[in-house]
């Protein structure tokens, strides 16, 4: 079966400290780092990756856990605290010779992208985050209706092995209603990626390492940003905030508002989507994004 990545983008896998990530590279220019969330893969740029490599150095990562990425045991909340993957993707960048970049991030990707940007503020030039308000804030002001709306979080991270062990019954049933139902485009998702997705997931490993992401999210990543927020530190590059007019996040959010508590300039806007902007809108992410980048210099 063929992915929907153009033959320009090379793939190769970075050793990240002993975390082997999953990487594709193509372009010249300025370098971008494009994180993908869940439950999908770098795949999920797959329209607005090859624009943008048309003026820019492009990388595709799967986070850790994720994809063709390595999946180490999550033995303790720190394995897939937002901080480990966000040193992985600084790693990756190295490697490629990046020693500033500007990171794109979807999802769970851009919450690795917001603690990137926290824990290395002279690598990251400019900072992208698609459908997301800083993981603080939400758990901070969680009611019924973003439990209702959110309730994969909780799930996600309770404990004794109940996610991993439902999901684990039928891993393209999650994968396809999850994303249905929060999908308002009426184009549809590309099947191909759709099919590498739900390969990548059926792997009982994948499917508890990602179980793990939302564990730290609710436990360790928020002792990191409460000491963020006592210290003071903030998000001092540039941030576009972009989300969809349709989506939890765009119905419930002052979006830039929330992040001005969290970073230093912002600026933002919706696209006509629900939450799977670069597959329900590429057009306009896309020109969102060359538009951000190209301030950038």
């Amino acid at each position: 079966m063929s992915v929907p990545l153009p033959s320009t983008f090379t793939t190769r896998t970075i050793d990240a400290d002993g975390v082997g990530i999953h990487t594709a590279v193509a372009g010249d220019g300025p370098p971008v780092l494009l994180l993908h969330g869940y439950p999908q893969t770098h795949l999920i740029w797959h329209e607005v990756a090859p624009a943008l490599a048309e003026t820019h150095t492009v990388v595709l990562t799967d986070l850790r856990g994720y994809g063709d990425s390595a999946h180490p045991e999550p033995v303790t909340d720190d394995v897939y605290a937002k901080r480990a993957m966000a040193r992985d993707q600084l790693l990756v960048m190295q490697a490629l010779g990046f020693d500033q970049f500007a990171v794109v991030g979807h999802d769970r990707g851009a919450r690795v992208g917001h603690r990137l940007a926290l824990d290395a503020p002279d690598a990251v030039r400019g900072l992208a985050v698609l459908d997301i308000v800083p993981t603080r804030y939400a758990f901070a002001h969680a009611d019924a209706t973003f439990g209702l709306g959110y309730y994969h979080w909780f799930f996600l991270a309770t404990g004794n092995g109940i996610p991993e062990h439902l999901l684990g019954q039928d891993p393209e049933f999650w994968i396809r209603t999850r994303m249905t139902a929060r999908w308002a485009n009426g184009r549809g998702f590309d099947e191909n990626a759709v099919r590498e997705y739900v390969r990548c997931f059926s792997d009982p490993a994948v499917i508890a390492a990602t179980c793990a992401d939302y564990r730290a999210a609710a436990g360790v990543d928020l002792l990191h940003d409460d000491a963020d927020a006592e210290a003071g530190r903030r998000v001092s590059c540039p941030l576009l905030a972009l989300w969809g007019e349709h989506s939890f996040v765009g119905r419930t959010y002052d979006v830039v508002q929330i992040w001005r508590e969290y970073a230093d300039d912002v600026r933002g806007a919706a696209v006509p989507s629900d939450h799977y902007l670069p597959e329900e809108a590429p057009a306009e992410v896309t020109n969102a994004l060359r538009e951000f980048l190209a301030k950038l210099g």
